[in-house]
């Protein structure tokens, strides 16, 4: 079995996952941005200093302007 973090767009449904489903390898939920460079550094940045993501569930919302 292999063991991976979930990064999607379909935030209403993987939170109501994680709540349901709290045992997991980790999600990562994630407002669109079409600046997807952009987007992966916001990503990295939230996970970088996390020890373990099993459990976790992480948000990363595009910047308002």
């Amino acid at each position: 079995m292999e063991t991976r973090i979930l990064v999607t767009f379909n935030r209403r449904h993987f939170i109501r996952l994680h709540s349901d489903v709290p045992h997991h390898e980790g999600i990562v939920v994630c407002t669109f941005d079409a600046n997807f460079e952009a987007l992966a550094e916001r990503i990295h940045d939230s996970v970088k200093n996390l020890q373990n993501m099993t459990g976790q569930l992480i948000r990363v919302n595009r910047p308002s302007n």
